[in-house]
């Protein structure tokens, strides 16, 4: 629909106009009236190239405004409330879209699939601040509810793969990896795993340290090296911040996201709906308490399950490598040096996990990670009983030190 600032229209237009006006954009006649002045207000001004006469004069925004009267103040809270884009065009086509986990990615996939265009606004001051989760749990469902509202997407008809030819091919993209990002967690549990396996097993991931695996090797590290130093650019935050980043990407692909597919899937498949409790956020603290009260709450959750499985996988397979590297006849240190690499590069990424779960300092017994220690030694000593190193068999339950 079309408004001119001149006032050009004929009687018949005007009349048809004011029909339909509450059918598309409801019943408010100051939100009608300010539409053609935010068209004309939101024109480049005249002295850009190429748009001559169609611009907006200099200045024309700072003119003096009116004070805002109660009729007009109680009007706008009606306009901004969620039943005001009830059975309108507004609500159906333009304005936000309801029924969805992830409510604000399909409302803007909806308005750039016809369409509109946006920009990346960055104020000095914060134009909006708001609350978030900061323990384990809370913090870990609400990746969940995000994850699975980007599988309702992936399996909806705002699938970024059915979208309109009005809708450029990088937002196509961005839309795209928002629906796909949770399903890349079954590859990176894969990648949790395996160095964990290649230590159980004595065999490292590729047969041998040639030139050509080390060579692929550093061109991928220097490669994520550079993605880093660019996003670290591009954000404007620190590296301890990207490191953090980093961490709880892993952490939530190992646990939320692999929850929020088979929750989708169910959804999809069976028809089993899913239901989610809203977040609890940290609330302002009294005077003199604990500012971070709430960040040493821990909270049993199923979500736990996946990450503490492969912390205790790598941590018992760094203990079986090294066992069986030292009681070998012939120990290939280069195996191990690689399986324990990648398995402390797994560990590092879930130290705030384990940090996460100890809650405040001090609250875990010393006897726990005691406990922890001798059932690991006792486990590779296990494993190495069961598959002892060959050509030692009958001389291994002879207890030598190295």
């Amino acid at each position: 629909m079309e408004f001119s600032i001149n006032g050009d229209h004929n009687d018949d237009d005007a009349d048809i106009e004011s029909l339909l006006l509450p059918k598309r954009f409801g019943n408010s006649t100051s939100l009608a009236a300010s539409i053609p002045i935010a068209e004309y207000q939101g024109r480049l001004l005249q002295d850009v190239q190429g748009k001559g006469n169609q611009g907006r004069p200099a200045g024309s925004l700072a003119v003096p405004r009116e004070p805002l009267d109660a009729a007009t103040v109680a009007e706008a809270i009606s306009v901004i409330s969620c039943f005001y884009e009830d059975k309108t065009e507004w609500g159906k086509r333009v304005g936000w879209i309801y029924g969805s986990v992830t409510e604000d990615v399909v409302t803007g996939y909806r308005m750039h699939n016809r369409g509109w265009r946006s920009v990346y606004c960055v104020t000095k001051k914060d134009a909006f601040r708001g609350t978030a989760p900061i323990n384990l749990t809370d913090r870990l469902h609400q990746v969940l509810r995000w994850a699975t509202g980007s599988v309702e997407i992936f399996f909806s008809r705002n699938n970024a793969l059915f979208a309109s030819p009005r809708m450029k091919f990088l937002q196509r993209v961005a839309y795209f990896n928002v629906g796909m990002y949770p399903f890349t967690s079954m590859f990176l549990i894969v990648y949790c795993v395996l160095p964990a396996v290649s230590l159980f097993s004595g065999q490292f991931i590729v047969q041998s340290l040639s030139v050509t695996f080390l060579v692929f090797l550093l061109a991928i590290t220097i490669t994520l090296c550079l993605l880093a130093l660019l996003e670290i650019k591009w954000s404007g935050i620190t590296l301890h911040d990207w490191w953090r980043n980093e961490q709880f990407w892993l952490i939530g692909g190992t646990s939320a996201h692999p929850a929020a597919v088979l929750q989708g899937l169910l959804k999809v498949i069976a028809g089993v709906d899913i239901s989610f409790t809203l977040t609890s956020k940290s609330a302002t603290p009294d005077e003199g308490d604990d500012e971070f009260a709430e960040l040493y709450v821990v909270k049993w959750s199923f979500l736990m399950v996946p990450p503490i499985t492969i912390m205790m996988l790598n941590l018992i397979a760094i203990a079986v490598g090294v066992a069986r590297t030292m009681y070998s006849t012939y120990p290939q240190w280069s195996k191990l040096l690689g399986g324990v690499f990648f398995s402390f590069w797994v560990l590092s990424h879930l130290y705030p996990f384990a940090k996460g779960l100890m809650g405040r300092r001090g609250k875990v017994p010393t006897i726990v990670y005691v406990w922890s220690g001798l059932l690991s030694i006792i486990i590779s000593l296990l494993w190495v009983y069961i598959s002892p190193p060959s050509g030692r068999e009958e001389d291994y339950m002879k207890f030598h030190f190295p």
